[in-house]
């Protein structure tokens, strides 16, 4: 064990360190004309001259954009100003466009009265075929107030979006006027994608993440009042097009700054699993059947109505009234569960006053039911947490409703928030695996780590930093398996 008489005068120094340091890239991406962290890349064309300007109408700009992206790939916009974007720009493979120092893109109505549905969008994405190596840098996106509850595909609300994509990069983004019913930025269906250096400040999600594997979010600074981060394997209806696993990913270097208010959580760590249909099965909004190969979701208002089914869904696309019911084909394939992987967080920095920063977690409402009676509930597995730096006040550190099979923490400053893993009525969860390992245990921190009813822990922790009077409170069916802090279990059954 190594006593720190010293760690919380390092620890408040840090912290302040940190916040500064927070607040200058803060600055350096959001402040004046936004001015972006890396020079802009000057490969390509330069977009003025085939007449992409900032003096034209929404309408000419969208038309000029398009053709020069379709013809040329790869482009740059250096001319400051504003450029009115009135419909959705498609990205093809190959695609690169860089956006220079005080070159903004904003939204704006078209004819019919309608703000775009996307402000960027991969061509592929409505036929479900992957586009490829894409590449957009430097954009800063102005919402304009534009936030129509409308979209061609269903579950897909980014305003900057992706859907069946390989290789994309999205490198110095700033949006700080997000609305509440659009995400920021929404992939889904993915491989290999790269974030990296965004400011994002507004009402909703900003990084919103469904099925894929393999991506990095690195540099993130966020003011939201939703979930600044979310890895959604399941959601609602209306908030993702698919579902199924989320794996192989980094989270990197990011700050969940304070707001006056606030839902949500840092991270939404998303599961979900649903059944074979059955006849007389009972749905409500969100609910998913497998049938004849195929994934059909209940689309419904959150109104806490239940339906009941007595005639399978057959159809292969689109949408199908049946029994009362809205089915909406989903996706091809059978699958029962979907969840998250082999996630790896790293330098974050939680400023925010939250009740729960990371939420591994179940929607249980009239919105959406992530768990179906008597289904394989998903095990979310290996989840990894570095270097967790707690400014703002919280009620949980973490929080867990979905069964998980291994969380480890390493080198948090563990000044704020339990750690509690909850139950689903009806559902056996298996034991988690949890390591604490270089730990500093802040002296003054009632904090504690517990397993509720219907949940169990195999704990370890070793290599801790801890004052000579310091004891961890643990509660619940939780095995110590080693230890070198004291630990006091303050109710509930021990092993």
């Amino acid at each position: 064990m190594k006593h720190s008489g010293i760690f919380a005068r390092y620890s408040l120094l840090v912290n302040l360190l940190t916040c500064q340091l927070a607040y200058l890239l803060l600055f350096l991406t959001a402040c004046g004309d936004n001015d972006n962290i890396i020079s802009p890349d000057r490969e390509g064309t330069n977009a003025a001259k085939f007449g992409f300007l900032p003096t034209n109408t929404a309408e000419e700009n969208v038309k000029i954009l398009q053709q020069g992206l379709d013809s040329l790939g790869n482009i740059y916009v250096d001319l400051p100003g504003i450029y009115d974007l009135d419909s959705a720009i498609y990205l093809n493979n190959n695609t690169k466009i860089t956006f220079g120092k005080g070159v903004y893109i904003r939204k704006q109505r078209n004819k019919n009265g309608k703000g775009a549905e996307y402000v960027f969008i991969n061509r592929g994405a409505y036929s479900r075929t992957y586009n490829e190596n894409i590449e957009i840098n430097g954009l800063n996106l102005i919402c304009n107030g534009l936030d129509d509850n409308h979209s061609a595909i269903q579950g897909l609300v980014g305003q900057v979006s992706f859907f069946h994509v390989r290789n994309l990069t999205i490198k110095d983004f700033t949006c700080i006027d997000l609305l509440t019913t659009r995400f920021c930025v929404q992939i889904a269906e993915f491989e290999n994608i790269f974030i990296e250096n965004v400011y994002i400040q507004g009402n909703k999600d900003g990084i919103h993440l469904g099925v894929g594997k393999d991506f990095i979010i690195r540099n993130g600074i966020f003011k939201t009042f939703d979930d600044p981060i979310a890895l959604n394997a399941h959601d609602y209806d209306i908030s993702n097009p698919t579902v199924g696993w989320i794996e192989n990913g980094l989270i990197e270097n990011c700050y969940d700054l304070q707001n006056a208010t606030t839902t949500g959580f840092f991270c939404r760590i998303l599961a979900g699993s649903w059944v074979d249909w059955y006849q007389g099965m009972k749905l409500q909004k969100s609910d998913i059947a497998v049938h004849d190969g195929r994934l059909y979701r209940v689309i419904a208002p959150p109104d806490g109505k239940e339906y009941v089914s007595y005639t399978a869904p057959t159809h292969k696309s689109g949408y199908q009234t049946i029994d009362g019911i809205n089915w909406y084909m989903m996706q091809e394939g059978i699958i029962y569960n979907g969840g998250c992987r082999n996630i790896h967080f790293k330098n974050i920095y939680l400023q925010k006053d939250r009740e729960t920063a990371f939420s591994i977690h179940f929607d249980m409402d009239k919105w959406s039911r992530s768990y179906y009676p008597n289904s394989e509930a998903p095990v979310q597995s290996n989840l990894v947490f570095e270097n967790i730096h707690i400014n703002g006040k919280l009620g949980n550190l973490l929080s867990t409703y979905t069964p998980v099979d291994k969380l480890q923490f390493i080198n948090l400053n563990w000044s704020g928030g339990n750690i509690i893993l909850s139950s689903v009525t009806g559902l056996d969860y298996p034991s988690t695996k949890i390591t604490l390992e270089k730990t500093h245990f802040a002296a003054n921190a009632l904090v504690s780590l517990v397993a509720n009813n219907g949940r169990s822990a195999d704990l370890e922790i070793k290599n801790s930093f801890f004052d000579p009077n310091y004891q961890l409170y643990l509660r619940g069916d939780i095995t110590v398996l080693t230890s070198d802090v004291p630990y006091y279990f303050i109710e509930s059954k021990i092993r």
